[in-house]
């Protein structure tokens, strides 16, 4: 069921008929004055500049590139520079250098050629990862319907499914086997996720408990036959699980577990001792998705149309309560989602030797997204059946960045990209929604799944994503172009759960027709 792309319509065809602008360079530009400044500490790079005005994005990197004394290996830069809006009222804007410091500023007259112009750099992936484009494997063991899977933060080798069959898997994905299968829970397995340090997996389900399990061999944690390692507590089933980000975690512990229930409580577990240590009670309906922030914040979106912030040092203490939407809260992402999920790793998936080291790691990994000028910025973005989504600094203040509009139903799933700069949407009107995740801004529409689009994954370079829909496919985008990268059909009916590893070589996924598909480029 591959998509066929319509002919082009009236209006299209009117468009290409139409006299073109060509970006061509004037004569005789001036030099003009720049500053070049770090995104994370707002540290100023070689004092003024004088360059060309024509100067493009690849002049640029490899000035800042010899300015840093990086000439032999360079590192990948993307440039952008504030503007001021269009009334004095207005706020700021970012705009970034596309091709060149002409046609992105001075053309538009965001600048003259008499004023100092300041850029701001942010390092790009120095790996890139490659789309996927084709269908590694397909590997049968689920009795059932596919709902939830996730890669190990430091390997692509290993990931973990839960599915309606009331077990999870964790698969090996070297040799394409199951490596053993999670049996214990009493209904259907709703979230699995991986604690940061790789060791842990934890699994919640329809039977109102959490089980956890050994991250290397799939055995119960506590031994025997596996009742040591449930946690029971919630009356009602578990919509959503997050461990605690490893850099907060003190050294001789392991990770705490937060997990999120339809009873409309949160519930914070010991996963050594595997007892509750705290309810958080307040949601007056099902909570839908929990984030455990890196400043030591919980955010949980629940149907009750509001977003808690809960301050963990706090022992748990609510904070914030953000009512801005109409309808359920479906989904929430953090800015740094991606820095917490891989915890101390990098996409090479070496292990550190010490905790300390694991630890130091983490927060060096968490502290490249979260810094802007030297500040913290940890910002979180949530999707609602009310067809809109709301960026928000929850910290700093209860009102909205930006209310993003524009999807014509319910948005199901929203992720930021790992390094912040972006978020994308998925919704049931069969679109997905790029936004820019410094504003809120909108950016692009990609089109081309012909159903609901269920859930969204980046690649850890930022360039990619990859989404899955009940039409049956998943679709490779490339967020530059904003076109449609591969198309991948062979699922054969819906899909439910998508994941792309960290380390980029693989995507997994999973649906209705029981099926682990693994796909690789």
């Amino acid at each position: 069921m591959s998509t066929l792309i319509p002919p082009p319509s009236k209006k299209q065809k009117r468009l290409a008929q139409e006299e073109r602008e060509v970006n061509l360079l004037p004569e005789n530009l001036p030099n003009v004055s720049i500053k070049l400044q770090a995104l994370d500490t707002g540290e100023t790079v070689g004092g003024g500049l004088r360059v060309p005005a024509g100067i493009t994005d690849k002049q640029l990197e490899e000035l800042l590139n010899q300015l840093n004394g990086n000439a032999d290996e360079p590192i990948p830069y993307t440039f952008s520079c504030n503007v001021p809006g269009k009334t004095s009222r207005d706020p700021q804007q970012t705009i970034d250098i596309t091709e060149n410091l002409y046609n992105s500023v001075l053309k538009p007259g965001y600048h003259g050629t008499e004023d100092t112009i300041t850029l701001i750099f942010t390092p790009r992936a120095v790996f890139k990862v490659r789309p996927v484009t084709r269908s590694a494997s397909a590997i049968a063991g689920h009795g059932s319907t596919i709902l939830c899977s996730a890669f190990a933060p430091n390997s692509s080798s290993r990931m973990v499914t839960g599915a309606g069959d009331n077990t999870a898997r964790l698969w090996d994905c070297d040799t394409q086997t199951t490596l053993a299968t999670l049996v214990g829970h009493h209904n259907w397995v709703l979230c699995v996720s991986w604690s940061p340090d790789a060791e842990l997996i934890a699994t919640g389900s329809m039977d109102n408990t959490i089980r956890i399990w050994d991250g290397v061999k799939g055995k119960p944690l506590g031994g025997g036959n596996g009742e040591s390692s449930v946690l029971r507590g919630h009356s009602k089933w578990i919509t959503s699980l997050a461990w605690e980000p490893l850099h907060l975690v003190k050294p001789g512990n392991k990770p705490r577990l937060a997990s999120a229930s339809k009873d409309g409580t949160i519930r914070i577990w010991d996963t050594t001792r595997r007892v509750c240590l705290y309810t958080l009670s307040g949601h007056t309906n099902s909570v839908s998705c929990v984030k455990w922030g890196g400043q030591g914040m919980l955010y949980t979106g629940s149907h009750d149309k509001t977003v808690r912030v809960w301050n963990m040092k706090a022992g748990g203490k609510c904070i914030n309560i953000l009512k801005n939407h109409a309808h359920w809260v479906n989904h929430l992402s953090l800015s740094t989602d991606y820095a917490l999920r891989v915890g101390p790793f990098d996409h090479t998936g070496t292990k550190p030797a010490t905790p300390e080291e694991a630890r130091e790691k983490a927060l060096k990994n968490y502290e490249k997204v979260v810094k802007k000028n030297g500040t913290v910025e940890e910002l979180m973005v949530t999707a609602s059946d009310d067809f809109t989504m709301f960026l928000w600094n929850p910290l700093k203040s209860t009102k909205p960045l930006a209310r993003m509009t524009g999807h014509q139903k319910l948005v199901n799933h929203v992720a930021f990209s790992p390094d912040g700069r972006y978020i994308v949407s998925a919704s049931f009107d069969n679109s997905i929604k790029l936004w820019d995740g410094r504003d809120g801004k909108f950016i692009a529409t990609f089109r081309g799944h012909v159903a609901s689009v269920y859930q969204v994954a980046w690649s850890s370079d930022c360039r990619l994503l990859v989404s899955c829909s009940k039409d049956t496919t998943l679709k490779v985008w490339d967020v530059r172009t904003r076109k449609l990268s591969v198309d991948l059909p062979g699922h054969k009916d819906e899909v439910y759960t998508v994941d792309w590893s960290v380390d980029g070589k693989r995507v997994c996924s999973g649906g209705k027709d029981k099926m682990v598909r693994l796909w690789t480029h």
